[in-house]
C-alpha cells in the first residue's frame, strides 16, 4: 500500500517534487510525433512548475529544439521560500557562477529560462542557448505573470503539483492550450475532470497504461519525505516507485483511434478464465447495466450500457463507445443509480447510494470501484 500512497500522501504534505525520468517523457513525446510530425513545429511551449536545474522536461524539449521545429521554449520555476515545506537548500553552481545571481532574489522570486535562438554560435539550439533571469514574482502558476506566459503559449507541458491538479488543470482550461500533464489514474472521477473526459476534451496519454513510474526525489526532501516511498537509488540518486500515474492530454495521438478487438458474449463466458463458473454476467440491482471488472471482458455483441473500470480509458477509442457517465458520488446519483436497500447495509458497510452494487452468488451485496459507464456506439 505504501507504493499506492505516495501521490496521495504527497497532496496531504504538499511535498511536490517528484521529478519525471528522461526516458517516460520521450517516450510520451514521441508517440505524438509518430502521429504527426509537426505536431509541435513552429510553436510556442511552456514548461511551469519547472526547474532546468533538477526537471528533464526543458532538458528534453531544448535537445529537441530543431528536431522538433519548435519557435520557443519557455520554462518557469518556483521559488525555494514559497515551498510548503524546508530544506537544507542551496542554489546550484549554475545560478551562483552566472553574473545575474542575486543571494537575495534567489530565494524568494522564481526563475525564467527562455530558448529561441543560437546565441553561443555553434552551430544548433540546444540546452546552452538557454537564458535565464529572475521573475518578477515566485513563479506560481496562478500569478498573472506566468498566466501571461500561459496565454503567450501554444501548448503546456508538466509535472504539476499533485496536490493542485484540479486548479492547475482548470488554469490550463481556462486559457484554451493544448496540454500535456502527468496525474494520478484517480483523477479521471473528480468532478472537475470526469465531465471534460465523457466531453470528450481531454484523453489519456498512450505510453503509460499500467505497473510502477519511477520519480526522482532531491535528496534533502527523501530524507525528510513522509510519503512511505520505497527507496530506489540508482547512480547516486533517490528515485520513488509509484503506481496509477497517467498522462492526462488534449493533443491527438494514434493509440485512441486504434478500436479494441473484442469477442462476443458468449464466446468470453465459454472462453475467458475470467468468467469461470459464469453462466452470465452479471448484472447490477441499482442500474441498468452489467458488470465488465476487465476491459478485454467487453462483449462485442452488447449494445446495453456496461460498466468498466478506470482503466478502460487507457484503450479508449471515442469510434467505438460512447461514455455516458460515471458512478461515484453525486455523478451516481444524477445518472439516476437507485438508492441501496437499507436492510442490505448490514451485509455490506461500504455501500453507499450513487454507487452501484450486484448481489453475488452468496447473496450477499457488492460493491465494485469506481466505474465508467460506456455503451458500443451505434
Amino acid at each position: 500500500m505504501a507504493k499506492n500512497a505516495n501521490l496521495g500522501a504527497a497532496k496531504n504534505a504538499k511535498n511536490d517534487e517528484f521529478y519525471t525520468q528522461y526516458a517516460d517523457i520521450q517516450k510520451e513525446v514521441n508517440a505524438y510525433i509518430e502521429y504527426n510530425p509537426d505536431v509541435f513545429r513552429g510553436k510556442t511551449i511552456l514548461l511551469p512548475c519547472d526547474d532546468p536545474e533538477w526537471s528533464n522536461f526543458t532538458k528534453f524539449f531544448a535537445q529537441n529544439f530543431e528536431f522538433f521545429g519548435l519557435k520557443k521554449l519557455i520554462s518557469t520555476s518556483y521559488a525555494i521560500e514559497s515551498k510548503k515545506y524546508k530544506t537544507d537548500w542551496q542554489p546550484t553552481l549554475f545560478e551562483t557562477e552566472n553574473p545575474l545571481y542575486n543571494v537575495e532574489k534567489s530565494r524568494i522570486k522564481g526563475k525564467i529560462f527562455t530558448l529561441t535562438h543560437d546565441i553561443n554560435n555553434s552551430g544548433r539550439i540546444d540546452i546552452d542557448d538557454l537564458q535565464w533571469s529572475y521573475l518578477e514574482g515566485d513563479g506560481d502558476f496562478r500569478s498573472a505573470e506566468v498566466t501571461a506566459l500561459r496565454d503567450e503559449a501554444d501548448i503546456i507541458i508538466t509535472n504539476p503539483p499533485f496536490s493542485l491538479f484540479r486548479e492547475f488543470l482548470a488554469w490550463i482550461t481556462e486559457g484554451g492550450k493544448q496540454f500535456l500533464i502527468i496525474g494520478n489514474i484517480n483523477a479521471i472521477s473528480y468532478k472537475e475532470v470526469f465531465p471534460l473526459i465523457r466531453d470528450n476534451m481531454i484523453w489519456l496519454g498512450p505510453s503509460i497504461t499500467s505497473g510502477d513510474r519511477l520519480f526522482m526525489i532531491p535528496d534533502d526532501l527523501y530524507n525528510e519525505s513522509k510519503v512511505g516511498a520505497r527507496d530506489i537509488i540508482i547512480e547516486g540518486q533517490h528515485y520513488i516507485s509509484v503506481v496509477g500515474v497517467r498522462w492526462y492530454t488534449n493533443i491527438d495521438h494514434g493509440r485512441r483511434h486504434e478500436p479494441l478487438q473484442l469477442m462476443s458474449m458468449a464466446d468470453n463466458l465459454k472462453y475467458n478464465k475470467k468468467l469461470k463458473g459464469l453462466q452470465r454476467y452479471i448484472q447490477y440491482e441499482n442500474y441498468d447495466a452489467i458488470e465488465v471488472p476487465f476491459v478485454e471482458l467487453i462483449p462485442s455483441d452488447y449494445n446495453g450500457t456496461i460498466g468498466v473500470p478506470l482503466s478502460f480509458l487507457d484503450k479508449y477509442c471515442p469510434e467505438q463507445f460512447v461514455i455516458i457517465g460515471q458512478t461515484q458520488g453525486d455523478s451516481g446519483k444524477e445518472l439516476g443509480l437507485a438508492p441501496y436497500p437499507r436492510e442490505l447495509k448490514k451485509l455490506n458497510k461500504s455501500l453507499r447510494d450513487g454507487q452501484l452494487y450486484y448481489i453475488d452468488e452468496d447473496g450477499i451485496p457488492q460493491k465494485p470501484y469506481a466505474r465508467i459507464l460506456i455503451r458500443k456506439k451505434q
